[in-house]
């Protein structure tokens, strides 16, 4: 069978490594892909019009081309084309394609619809209260700090996607206006900060637990019940989403994940189904969405008790670079499988051990930085680890084993995936495996994995 990936990161890169594992694929195609998947086996980068899969244009030249190469599944790996309709855009033409539709994708697209969901439905999560007044909203807040005793931090999101930049812990109510005059009123994310939720701060660690979904509208007449709908959860992983060690700095797009996480016992994985996962299926269910894809639950978890901070429509990423190194199953089957609506007989199984996956990036990350610099890879030494290297932000080459000619392109540059039987023995492998990897400006964290 073809496949056609559609994305850049290394969330891509990770999911076109996988499905080359499988008997059943013949060919894959990345758009656009990154120099990482264009030296993946069986795997061809394709441009996208306009470089962009969540505009009109190039939506329309993936479908032509998965039309005219006879794709048999696309699987949709970013947020954007998500939210922009491009799974409907498929099944318009009679293709497969596995993601959420455009109104299964407000999960993630709106904080204030995926908040209203999980309210109606009995999800637990944040008390929160959404605005589209300025005004009203920094009335919230001078209630909220103005109280008796010290007052926790509060929450504050845009509503629409923001690439990583819509949410902000205030810490007191100065710098709650600032971020809120900047959504609002500067609108320095345009509409996506046109109304915001602001919500309770709460305490704890988190975690993400990645799902395959499958849930297909059908006959309504019986209700809810009688429409098909299956969540099945992944291990569970840790992403580290502050610059620095310690936990300190700017949030990034993620800077480094381990899987599972240590310390998601298993008093907490039956917490999670049965207060986030079940009653998230059953609004899926009793909303009629057509779901099929994968689901990220982003968790906090304070004394075994799990509370939902958000939903994203697709698989995290660093986190995907741990979790599908440690996936026993072949992942082409598990997305046809969600597909066809097979996916609660499908023999997903997890390997022991634990993956831990740094991610380098370039001087400057997350505010400007460097690009195009040459990346050297010493392939002998990554041999030694067995870890695997998967590109975000680098561009040009035939993929990492032929590195010459590849060039940063990004601010997260490239993780490495190191197996280990426990956590320890992943953390040595992934940093020794650092060490076979350059360019200039590289740096990373030296704390993934380990409690903070």
């Amino acid at each position: 069978m073809k496949i056609l990936v559609i994305g850049s990161g290394g969330r891509e890169h990770a999911m076109v490594w996988k499905l080359a594992q499988s008997e059943k694929v013949e060919a894959l195609y990345a758009a656009p892909g990154n120099g990482g998947t264009a030296g993946e086996k069986k795997c061809v980068n394709i441009p996208v019009e306009e470089g962009d899969p969540a505009s009109p244009e190039g939506m329309e030249g993936l479908v032509q081309f998965a039309a005219r190469e006879k794709i048999d599944l696309t699987v949709v790996g970013p947020e954007a084309p998500l939210a922009a309709g491009i799974v409907d855009r498929f099944r318009a033409e009679g293709l497969a394609a596995a993601g959420p539709d455009q109104r299964a994708a407000r999960l993630e697209s709106s904080k204030v619809y995926a908040k209203a969901f999980m309210k109606k439905y009995g999800v637990r999560a944040a008390e929160s209260r959404d605005f589209t007044s300025v005004v009203e909203a920094l009335a919230h807040a001078r209630k909220h700090f103005g109280g008796q005793g010290p007052a926790k931090p509060l929450v504050i999101k845009a509503d629409g996607l923001a690439a990583g930049k819509g949410v902000v812990v205030a810490e007191n109510l100065r710098d709650t206006e600032a971020a809120l005059r900047s959504f609002m009123e500067e609108k320095t994310l345009g509409a996506s900060g046109a109304s915001v939720v602001l919500e309770d701060f709460l305490e704890g660690k988190e975690v993400s637990v990645l799902a395959a979904v499958s849930a297909v509208p059908c006959d309504r007449k019986g209700g809810a019940e009688n429409i098909a709908g299956t969540i099945v959860p992944f291990i569970s992983a840790r992403d580290h989403k502050r610059r620095f060690d310690g936990g300190l700095g700017p949030n990034t797009g993620g800077m480094g994940a381990i899987a599972p996480a240590p310390d998601f016992t298993e008093a907490c994985q039956k917490d999670f189904v049965t207060n986030i996962l079940s009653p998230t299926l059953a609004g899926i269910k009793a909303e009629g969405l057509d779901y099929r894809g994968f689901i990220f639950f982003g968790l906090m978890i304070r004394d075994d008790v799990c509370s939902l901070l958000e939903y994203n429509v697709r698989l995290g990423d660093p986190e995907t670079q741990a979790v599908l190194p440690l996936m026993d199953a072949d992942f082409a089957a598990l997305c046809l499988a969600i597909h066809d609506g097979s996916l609660g007989n499908f023999p997903l199984k997890w390997k022991p051990g634990a993956v831990c996956a740094p991610v380098a990036v370039a001087a400057g990350y997350p505010g400007d930085y460097r690009k195009g610099d040459p990346i050297t890879v010493n392939e002998a030494a990554l041999a030694k680890t067995g870890a695997r290297l998967f590109v975000a932000g680098a561009q040009g080459g035939a993929g990492v084993a032929s590195s010459p000619g590849l060039r940063t392109s990004g601010g997260r540059v490239l993780a490495v995936s190191a197996l280990g039987s426990d956590a320890g023995e992943a953390r040595e492998k992934a940093y020794r495996s650092l060490e076979a990897v350059g360019f200039e400006g590289m740096d990373y964290r030296r704390d993934i994995g380990r409690e903070n």
